[in-house]
């Protein structure tokens, strides 16, 4: 991961130049959906725009998502909320679990965490889903359970005994915001396993598989845009892909709150590029 030191950090502001700006700079685009490209709810015409002049420029681009569910729920989901294209752009940390899950533990049985709408990931080993905890060789978190949403030590209790098994976590964000509302999103349930010092695999940002899963990366000049400092600017970092961080996202009230310099620091970060929304 880069380290640079916080005190001179050089952070540039996109706001009027816009990101037509530096385009020219990148063969690549990672650029996360959920906060930048919609909010759980509608879509953002500005970032679509961005899209279209991306094609028109003939830039790749992966709109990479931590969501726990395959490619085409994904879409389909980006269907009803109005996208008419750019399907085949689509890659999430649930395509990517589930890669892993048939080549490595397809006869396996798991114990599943997470809410019904995620079902599509394991359909076809559904088989292999049990509904007693103390029955499963590993534990597939997507989410948390729609009953219980909203208490995280729930979880801590529900797997205080079963901390040998593995946890496989498809989606690595902490939180999410549907509109208005902030919600818990898989990686918490993963984070209170890891307290109680149980094991996790996690797929998705930041963690390097995702990246190379999704597209060739080899000897290209890359930018990942992205609301989320844990998940899609630690990413770029760990990588050493530069970064566009979409202030008006999950860390809005945070940059309000501090210098953007210590929200930062606080989460270990660097980034190269600010946008308050993405626009051309």
């Amino acid at each position: 991961m880069r380290f640079l030191s916080y005190i001179s950090i050089m952070v540039k502001n996109l706001d009027h130049l816009g990101i037509k700006s530096i385009v020219n700079r990148y063969d690549l685009f990672f650029i996360d959906l959920w906060g930048v490209v919609h909010n759980g709810i509608e879509l953002y015409e500005n970032s679509i725009d961005v899209l279209d002049k991306l094609a028109a420029e003939k830039k790749d681009f992966i709109l990479l998502t931590n969501a726990p569910r395959p490619n085409a729920t994904v879409i389909n989901f980006l269907k009803k909320i109005g996208l008419k294209k750019y399907f085949e752009n689509v890659f999430t940390s649930g395509e990517a679990a589930y890669k892993y899950l048939i080549s490595e533990l397809d006869k396996k049985k798991f114990f599943h965490i997470g809410p019904p709408r995620d079902f599509d990931l394991f359909k076809n080993i559904e088989n292999n889903n049990v509904l007693d905890i103390g029955d499963s060789d590993y534990i597939l978190c997507t989410g948390l359970f729609d009953d219980q949403e909203n208490d995280l030590n729930y979880y801590k209790n529900l797997l205080s005994n079963h901390v040998s098994k593995k946890m496989i976590c498809t989606n690595p964000d902490l939180i999410v915001d549907r509109g208005e509302k902030r919600e818990y999103c898989a990686g918490s349930v993963a984070k209170s396993f890891e307290e109680i010092k149980g094991k996790v695999i996690y797929f998705g940002k930041p963690h390097p598989p995702v990246y190379n899963l999704s597209t060739s990366i080899i000897n290209k000049n890359v930018l990942c845009i992205g609301d989320n400092l844990n998940t899609d600017i630690k990413g770029a970092n760990v990588q050493n892909f530069d970064s566009l961080l979409i202030t008006n996202g999950i860390h809005r009230k945070e940059i309000l709150d501090l210098e953007l310099e210590e929200v930062l620091k606080k989460y270990e970060t660097t980034v190269d590029y600010i946008q308050r929304s993405l626009k051309w």
